[in-house]
């Protein structure tokens, strides 16, 4: 168990220093408009931007699942 629990934080603290390395990269060998371009106008928020898309496209996925069950369940009721 607690082998398991190491190599996880061992991932993911390679994990954020690969993302941190690379993004300091591309900040330092990317002209401006091209960073923009992919990253977008906010560069210093990308993380943020993601993290907060992938929890609103989780909460419509259960939203429509939790749907789906009701419709099932209140069908089986009558």
């Amino acid at each position: 168990m607690f082998k398991r629990i190491f190599w996880i934080g061992l991932g993911v603290v390679a994990g954020v220093m690969a993302v941190s390395k690379a993004q300091a990269y591309v900040r330092a060998n990317t002209p401006d408009k091209a960073r923009q371009f992919v990253l977008g106008p906010d560069q210093d928020h990308v993380a943020v931007r993601t993290l907060a898309g992938l929890v609103n496209e989780f909460k419509e996925a259960q939203q429509q699942r939790e749907a789906e069950l009701n419709a099932q369940y209140s069908a089986h009721m009558k």
